[in-house]
């Protein structure tokens, strides 16, 4: 019955609103109250601040300069290895799988489009067709800041207006193509193991997205779909960012969703629904086709 109440509660309030005023809020500077508000926060949710960068509450002078803090050196190493993908998030594993008949697996009971997740581009979905998927989800507690989970050059970024659901499980579960109508940001990227896609996806309270290469996404929100191309990689101006690097940023909690193209990388298969991340640890791992054997007297049938 509560859980009933939550969802339909999700449909009624104004989340555009609220997301507005949490917005604000955040970027205060309300000294004690700002102190106060960040440590009930930390209490109530359970943040270990051991692994910040500064873990004293009183060197951030605002909730979000506390919620994006950075982590001290090395409390996430990233996995070596040259054929080794690292997880993009702190977090947990929503789902992750194959891409089937051009759909994504939400939750029991629900599925979603590809290309309606990629704002209506089929050409970009059908790069895709058949690859892997994997949803993560930044807990309120979590690490706030995105990485790499590969070397990479970003090539495009959409900016897509949409929804601010909540996207905790309990919504998942409930709210029909939660991740292709809630806002995102899409980033498109060429990597070894064939093009990659990492997007941020919005939520309620989320005051805002951002990326290492632009800064702020969102805000404002002007309600139309926004592309930005970029250079390839023999160009002098591209961008190319390294396994592990941040690249992204979430002001309030959210979800990030990877998407890979058909027999390029294989999941590690520690990772299943529920599975607790840390950014850097083991994601996925390359399918190298292996060279084949040189014919000779002795393998000749």
């Amino acid at each position: 019955m509560l859980d009933s109440i939550k969802i339909r509660l999700q449909y009624l309030l104004p989340k555009q609103g609220l997301t507005r005023l949490a917005g604000w809020g955040a970027e205060r500077r309300g000294a004690m109250l700002t102190q106060w508000v960040i440590k009930a926060f930390a209490w109530y949710y359970k943040v270990d601040m051991k692994e910040a960068q500064d873990p004293e509450f009183s060197a951030y002078p605002t909730f979000n300069e506390f919620f994006v803090r950075p982590l001290r050196d090395g409390a996430r190493p990233v996995v070596s290895g040259l054929d080794m993908l690292c997880l993009p998030a702190d977090g947990a594993v929503s789902q992750l799988g194959p891409i089937t008949d051009g759909k994504l697996f939400q939750a029991k009971g629900h599925y979603y489009s590809l290309e309606a997740l990629l704002a209506g581009n089929y050409q970009l979905a059908e790069r895709f067709k058949d690859g892997l998927f994997a949803t993560t989800y930044l807990a309120p507690r979590d690490y706030h800041r995105v990485h790499m989970p590969c070397d990479g050059v970003l090539r495009e970024m959409i900016y897509v207006p949409g929804d601010l659901f909540s996207v905790n499980p309990l919504t998942a579960a409930n709210v029909p193509n939660l991740f292709a109508r809630n806002e995102r940001v899409i980033c498109v990227f060429d990597t070894e193991f064939g093009p990659m896609v990492q997007i941020l996806v919005g939520a309620t309270i989320v005051g805002s997205i951002e990326t290492v290469w632009s800064g702020t996404v969102t805000p404002p929100r002007e309600g139309i779909i926004k592309r930005w191309t970029y250079p390839a990689a023999n160009d002098e101006a591209a961008i190319t960012l390294e396994k592990g690097q941040e690249m992204g940023r979430f002001k309030l909690g959210s979800t990030v969703i990877n998407l890979f193209t058909a027999n390029q990388v294989a999941f590690v298969p520690q990772l299943s629904s529920g599975t607790v991340t840390r950014m850097g640890a083991p994601f996925a791992e390359a399918l190298r086709l292996h060279a084949a054997e040189p014919v000779t007297s002795e393998n000749v049938i």
